[in-house]
């Protein structure tokens, strides 16, 4: 055999056909199953999700059925200027195509500000530290009240006017003051000096003897 009747008979009319028919059948398989896929999965359709912000929780929930979708509270917060129940924030955002039944999470505004134990500073940290403690907690801070003490220590909390302790709960929106000493004291407190005694004949200690300061004459 030639290689001329080699490729004829590898070229041939009837082989080129089956190939044909085989590669047809392959493409005409791709295209059904992605159609299929598609339609099982309504590719391209989709919901817009509605915006919720602002929206009572109740109102969220009949909007979001009647969309056919569904609501999850995920988280809450506190907002003053937002009604209680009402919804804060969403996930997936205002707009978004989402598929029907897909889970609308969303943050609820709380109906009280959220309070907070007062960490252990009161005596026990400077200005500097409690500040930082207590602003990372979100609290509000006045300026401090400056009291007779070591400097920069923190001897107490006020909150509206009242002296707050260690552990007491206290609402986010109340501001605090720090009550922090000055680095002076009171000028009316009492204090006594010791001084030993000396024997100037010996040049030992024999006894202490209490020696207290006069009165300051007005």
């Amino acid at each position: 055999m030639n290689l001329r009747d080699f490729l004829n008979k590898i070229f041939s009319r009837y082989l080129m056909l089956h190939l044909f028919a085989m590669v047809l059948t392959v493409v005409l398989l791709c295209v059904g199953v992605k159609i299929g896929l598609d339609f099982y999965t309504h590719h391209g359709e989709g919901i817009s999700v509605p915006n919720l912000r602002g929206v009572s929780y109740d109102k969220a929930h009949v909007m979001l059925t009647e969309a056919g979708l569904g609501i999850v509270v995920s988280d809450s917060g506190y907002n003053k200027a937002m009604p209680a129940n009402s919804i804060l924030g969403q996930t997936p955002g205002c707009g978004q195509l989402v598929k029907e039944g897909h889970v609308v999470y969303v943050t609820v505004n709380s109906p009280s500000s959220p309070t907070f134990a007062i960490p252990d500073i009161v005596d026990n940290s400077s200005v500097r530290e409690a500040e930082a403690r207590l602003m990372a907690m979100g609290f509000k801070l006045l300026p401090p009240q400056m009291v007779d003490g070591e400097k920069d220590w923190v001897y107490g909390i006020l909150c509206r006017g009242r002296r707050v302790s260690n552990g007491d709960r206290i609402s986010i929106e109340h501001p605090l003051v720090l009550m922090v000493g000055k680095g002076t004291l009171d000028e009316a407190d009492d204090i006594n000096y010791i001084d030993p005694a000396y024997d100037a004949g010996v040049g030992e200690v024999d006894e202490f003897v209490e020696v207290k300061e006069p009165p300051v004459e007005n």
